[in-house]
């Protein structure tokens, strides 16, 4: 816990937030909220377990299940591009979507670029490219954005929302202000759509219902209870005794918490739109209990993070494994596909 690592330029950052993922186990902090959540379980299912149907479509594009592997990294250097590459083939195989780490990186050192130029290896899916929100005070216009989209040949630009981590990051960017009418700009600016995500403290009811008045329709809401972007930072202060980073890691909403509030947004504005469960979606059961609900899709991270450090092969077996699980609980409680399985509250006991 002592160690500190210093890097402090945008590319060196990635390789650090690598390093603390990889060597603190408790940078996954737990309680995103779905222990707390009991389903009805059906002893008589009426269902062919072979032939559930866990297919869904996101961003107009086909899944074989409602999966998303979430942002994780990007930059210059051997092993981030394998990473990327082995996740871009990976989510190709088995048909489900991708996203990328922050593209920043990419306007500072154009070695970078190439770890975001995954088209060839996902031809298919559904790609999400990814600017921090806070940066549009920070220089970046909507030609950065598009330009982002573009080397992605991307379906969607994620703009995330990381005030926690700015606040606690030596350098980090903390002017958050009037940034709601920039969003709304860039939306109306870009030729694909703009998600909003949270990067692990959770999107409120007004969060949501500020991002729907800014034309926004899709909502990434990543809650807490999975990576600890505070605690992470934490390793990378300038002072052995600053502890920020440590006093905020659980801080926020959790995953289920933001989950129900973002519904009853979408809910109050009677507006049309659709939401990414993210944050500690560890199972496959937290993915069954995140469309419940009222999740589209469940976006995961750092459980195909080693996987993809060693092969595509190995975050294959790991999506494998999700699937299974999910295909599982769809059986006990006696959903044959994801309409019946989505906002169906009568589930929980």
């Amino acid at each position: 816990m002592s160690e500190i690592f210093p890097d402090r330029t945008v590319a060196g950052r990635k390789l650090d937030h690598l390093r603390a993922v990889l060597s603190d186990p408790k940078v996954e902090r737990g309680g995103s909220g779905f222990d707390t959540i009991k389903l009805t379980h059906r002893a008589l299912p009426e269902l062919d377990f072979d032939e559930i149907d866990t297919s869904t479509r996101f961003l107009g594009k086909p899944l074989s299940l409602p999966l998303l592997i979430s942002s994780m990294t990007g930059g210059d250097g051997e092993e981030i591009k394998r990473i990327n590459q082995n996740l871009a083939i990976a989510a190709e195989e088995l048909g489900i979507a991708m996203a990328v780490g922050s593209q920043r990186v990419m306007f500072t050192n154009e070695k970078a670029r190439e770890s975001f130029d995954l088209r060839p290896y996902a031809p298919s899916i559904p790609l999400l490219a990814n600017i921090g929100a806070v940066q549009l005070n920070y220089g970046i216009t909507a030609q950065t954005c598009q330009e982002a989209v573009d080397i992605l040949q991307a379906d969607g630009l994620y703009l995330h929302l990381n005030p926690l981590q700015e606040a606690v990051q030596p350098e980090g960017d903390r002017n958050f202000s009037k940034l709601l009418d920039q969003i709304k700009a860039i939306n109306s600016a870009l030729n694909v759509p703009v998600l909003l995500k949270e990067v692990g403290s959770g999107l409120s009811k007004q969060d949501v219902i500020n991002g729907l008045d800014a034309g926004i329709r899709h909502f990434d809401i990543a809650g807490r209870g999975g990576t600890s972007w505070s605690r992470i930072e934490y390793h990378r202060r300038h002072e052995e005794d600053d502890d920020l980073g440590l006093i905020f890691q659980d801080w926020g909403l959790t995953t289920v918490e933001s989950l129900i509030e973002a519904h009853e947004a979408i809910v109050s504005k009677e507006t049309p739109a659709h939401l990414i469960a993210s944050g500690g979606i560890r199972n496959g059961i937290d993915m069954a209990k995140s469309i419940i609900l009222g999740a589209d899709i469940c976006g995961v991270a750092a459980p195909f993070l080693s996987a993809a450090q060693e092969s595509s092969d190995a975050v294959i077996k790991k999506i494998h494994k999700f699937h299974r699980e999910f295909r599982t609980a769809m059986f006990l409680l006696g959903c044959n596909d994801i309409k019946s399985l989505k906002g169906n509250t009568a589930f929980i006991r």
